[in-house]
C-alpha cells in the first residue's frame, strides 16, 4: 500500500529548455537518431543531467542540457555538449504538444517518454525510437558495453512490468486484493533487485534502484537499498551518487532489517497491563504483528492466518505480540475479539499511526509483521497469507 508522492519542477527549467532550442543546428552531433511512428507537429526530445541519485531515471528532472525540435522526417540531433571530462547519465525525454515540458511516464514502460543512457566525452551516440513508444523500442548503434547493460535493464523492466503488472486490477476494498497487490510488485521488483546484484556497472545497477520505486519508498525493501550500498562503497567509495545511496540506507531512513536485534520496549495491553518484549519471546520464534481494526487485510491475516497458526504452534514454541494503530479503545477491543485476536499478546499506545513504537522501528505501512527468533533478533519479515503459513511450519517443525 505505498502512497504515490507528487513532485513539483520549477518553472524555470522550461525557460531553459526554450533557449536551448535556438542552438545553431549546424554545430556537429554528439546524439542524435531518428523517432519513427506517428509523427506529431511540434514535438520536442530534451537532453536531461540528473543532478543527484533522486532525479535518476524516475520522475525528476535535472538540468536541461539541450534540446531538439524533431524534424518532419522524424530526425533529431543534440549539439550543447555537457561540459564535463568524466561519464554521465543522460535522459532523452520527448514531449508532446499537449503535454507540460517535464512530463515524464515513469511507472509504464511500456509508454514510458524517456530513456537513460550513459555519455563519455568525444562519444557519437546515435538511437533510434518509436515516437509512442520511446523507451520500449529505444535502440542505440553499437552501443557501448555499459549502455548494452542499460537495454538489458530496459529489457527486463520491461517483461517484468508486462508479467507481474500489466493489466492487472486489484479491487482494494478487498484486503485480499490488497495483499495480492503488493505481492505483484513485489515480484516486479524482484526483477530488478536481481538485475542491480549481478551488474558489474555502477550505473545499471543505480538505475535500477530507481526503477524499483520511482517514489524513492523503499520501506518493503530496505535490506535491498542498504547491500547495495555496501556492495559499491566497497567499489566507488567516492561516486556522490554512491554516497547518495548510503545516506539513503543508513538504519535511521529505513525499517528495522533482517539480521538486526528488534528494539526491546515496554508496551500497553489491552487489559491495561504493560509487557516487556524481550520477556515475552517464544520459545522458538515471535510474530510482532502490526494491524489495525480499519484495516482490511489485517483483519483477514488475522481470521485466516494468525488464528490457525496459533491454535497449532502456541504450545511449540510460537508467540504473537499484536501492536495495534489505535486511538479508539472500543474499537481495538470489539476488532481483537470478533477476529479471535484475543488468544494472544495485544498491545498499543492508543495513538493512532502517531505513536512511538512505529517511530522507533521505522514503519508507514500496514499489514507488516517482524518475526524473531528466541534471541529476539529478525529472521524473516512481511510474510504474509499461505506464504507466512508455511514458513511458520518449517521453521518450528525443524527446530
Amino acid at each position: 500500500m505505498v502512497k504515490p508522492k507528487t513532485v513539483l519542477i520549477k518553472h524555470s527549467i522550461i525557460l531553459i529548455l526554450l533557449t536551448l532550442t535556438l542552438i545553431s543546428c549546424n554545430s556537429p552531433a554528439y546524439i542524435s537518431g531518428k523517432l519513427e511512428g506517428n509523427k506529431t507537429d511540434g514535438a520536442t526530445i530534451y537532453l536531461i543531467k540528473p543532478n543527484n541519485l533522486k532525479e535518476a531515471a524516475a520522475s525528476y528532472f535535472g538540468k536541461a542540457i539541450d534540446s531538439a525540435i524533431i524534424d518532419t522526417k522524424g530526425y533529431f540531433k543534440f549539439v550543447n555538449t555537457p561540459n564535463t571530462t568524466e561519464p554521465i547519465l543522460l535522459e532523452l525525454a520527448l514531449k508532446q504538444p499537449d503535454k507540460s515540458s517535464n512530463y515524464l511516464i515513469t511507472n509504464n514502460p511500456i509508454l514510458a517518454n524517456y530513456m537513460p543512457i550513459l555519455w563519455q566525452t568525444d562519444e557519437i551516440i546515435k538511437v533510434k525510437a518509436n515516437i509512442n513508444h520511446l523507451q520500449k523500442s529505444f535502440t542505440i548503434e553499437n552501443p557501448s558495453e555499459i549502455n548494452k547493460a542499460i537495454l538489458e535493464l530496459r529489457d527486463i523492466n520491461l517483461k517484468a512490468y508486462e508479467t507481474y503488472l500489466n493489466g492487472k486490477e486489484w479491487h482494494l476494498e478487498d484486503g485480499n486484493q490488497i495483499l495480492d497487490k503488493e505481492h505483484a510488485v513485489l515480484q516486479y521488483q524482484t526483477e530488478l533487485m536481481k538485475f542491480a546484484n549481478n551488474t558489474q556497472y555502477l550505473m545499471p545497477a543505480l538505475i535500477a534502484i530507481r526503477w524499483a520505486s520511482p517514489e524513492n519508498d523503499y520501506e518493503r525493501i530496505p535490506e535491498f537499498l542498504v547491500n547495495q550500498c555496501h556492495r559499491w562503497s566497497k567499489v566507488q567509495p567516492e561516486h556522490t551518487w554512491v554516497k547518495q545511496l548510503c545516506k539513503q540506507s543508513e538504519p535511521d531512513n529505513l525499517p528495522v532489517l533482517i539480521g538486526d536485534q528488534f528494539p526491546n520496549m515496554t508496551l500497553p495491553t489491552i487489559t491495561k497491563d504493560t509487557l516487556s518484549l524481550n520477556n515475552q519471546l517464544g520459545k522458538k520464534i515471535t510474530i510482532i504483528d502490526l494491524w489495525a481494526s480499519w484495516c482490511a487485510p489485517c483483519r483477514i491475516e488475522n481470521r485466516e492466518v494468525l488464528v490457525p497458526l496459533w491454535e497449532e504452534y502456541n504450545t511449540q514454541g510460537l508467540q504473537i505480540i499484536a501492536y495495534a494503530l489505535e486511538s479508539s479503545k472500543k474499537s481495538w477491543q470489539v476488532a481483537t475479539h470478533k477476529d479471535g485476536a484475543n488468544r494472544w499478546l495485544n498491545v498499543s499506545d492508543l495513538q493512532g499511526d502517531d505513536t512511538p513504537f512505529l517511530k522507533k522501528i521505522r514503519v508507514q505501512t500496514i499489514p507488516t509483521n517482524f518475526i524473531l527468533n528466541d534471541k529476539g533478533v529478525v529472521i524473516a519479515k512481511n510474510l504474509h497469507g499461505k506464504e507466512l503459513m508455511h514458513w511458520v511450519k518449517d521453521y518450528i517443525e525443524k527446530q
